[in-house]
């Protein structure tokens, strides 16, 4: 199996904020923390909504031209 982006997610103390995100979204994040269960050994998925800020946190480190900017800032 390959290796997904996301792996596993560490607790931490969270902010509580509200987005819509559509039906389509919604439904990729439920198969998505259905097989990220299983790539990490979860006897169940995680809520697809605790997903949402590892996977938002995961695009900004990986994106250089952000951490150049925000280094320069």
């Amino acid at each position: 199996m390959s290796k997904l982006r996301l792996g596993p997610i560490a607790e931490d103390r969270p902010v509580k904020v509200t987005v819509e995100l559509s039906g389509g979204i919604m439904r990729d994040l439920a198969d998505y923390a259905r097989i990220h269960a299983r790539a990490n050994g979860l006897p169940e998925p995680l809520p697809a909504e605790r997903l949402i800020a590892p996977m938002i946190e995961r695009f900004m480190s990986g994106d250089r031209e952000f951490g150049k900017l925000r280094r320069r800032s």
